[in-house]
């Protein structure tokens, strides 16, 4: 018979019935498909008013308590709901990812993946996608502020004043805003994002693709293009991302595989809306690295 604290403890571990419905689907999941699951959600939708951390360092406590005692020869799928963040923690993540598991990752997006996000999809194998899903344009933002905006705002001001010096004092003020080094810091994360997202496309999407240069110049393209996309929020659909040329699959095509994603996704969107987490890292075993407010 088991002790009154023992059996205390175990009804702690379960966690609440959000937790259990939760890990319930996401074990259908790795039943489904017999491959390692790991889920990566932030509220930031559900929790508008509250600041909600994007990738950062911190998440790889996360990806690495969950991925502690996983049969790792069985791949990983790998769910993201993310507003995405700092570029050197993704790339960071990204590195740790594919030093676990090689190249066998899968990305699932259910809903949505933006920025700092599209580029942990676009450096696995392939992307799991439905209609509801997006990606996103992957241009760098300082402190909410648009990188390529920032190179083309001087980029206009340095044309218009060479042009006509009776507008120096007009864009001195809004130039002035910036503070030492700010523009070459833009250019810099700018040309670091591009460069990575090609390195991942490269050793992963595209490894064994004989025309994988011209596939990739054409998506970091697409994805990199501020003027294009006009916004750094615009969402990339599952139409667009395989007129880009990513290796989408798509979600409908499988019905039971299209029940189990959405499971997943409803069930964890259902707690970090009742609850107060604001962002959850779980695994097939029930194991998480929950934040809350």
């Amino acid at each position: 018979m088991s002790s009154w604290n023992h059996i205390l403890n175990e009804i702690k571990s379960s966690g609440t019935t959000h937790d259990i419905v939760r890990r319930k689907y996401i074990k259908k999941m790795y039943n489904k498909t017999g491959r390692n699951v790991i889920i990566y959600y932030s509220g930031w939708l559900q929790k508008p008013g509250i600041q909600i951390p994007g990738i950062n360092d911190n998440d790889k406590n996360g990806f690495m308590t969950t991925i502690q005692g996983l049969d790792r020869d069985k791949g990983l799928d790998l769910f993201l709901h993310t507003p995405g963040g700092e570029i050197a923690a993704t790339e960071s993540i990204v590195e740790y990812l594919k030093s676990m598991f090689g190249n066998d990752i899968r990305a699932i997006v259910p809903q949505i993946a933006m920025s700092a996000g599209t580029m942990i999809a676009c450096a696995c194998k392939s992307v799991v996608m439905g209609k509801p899903s997006n990606l996103g344009p992957i241009d760098p933002q300082f402190n909410g502020v648009a990188t390529h905006g920032v190179i083309e705002e001087f980029q206009q001001a340095w044309r218009e004043c060479k042009e006509d010096k009776s507008k120096i004092p007009i864009w001195q003020p809004i130039i002035a805003k910036y503070p030492p080094t700010f523009v070459g810091e833009c250019q810099k994360a700018i040309e670091w994002s591009e460069e990575l997202l090609e390195e991942w496309l490269a050793e992963g999407m595209f490894s064994e693709d004989k025309n994988r240069d011209e596939k990739i110049t054409n998506i970091v393209k697409y994805l990199s293009n501020h003027s294009e996309r006009k916004t750094h929020a615009r969402h990339i659909s599952i139409d667009d991302c395989k007129n880009i040329g990513l290796k989408i699959e798509t979600m409908e095509d499988d019905q039971k595989l299209q029940d189990a994603i959405l499971s997943v996704h409803h069930a964890t969107i259902h707690t970090l809306s009742a609850t107060g987490a604001i962002k959850i890292i779980e695994n097939q075993m029930g194991k998480a690295f929950i934040q809350t407010t």
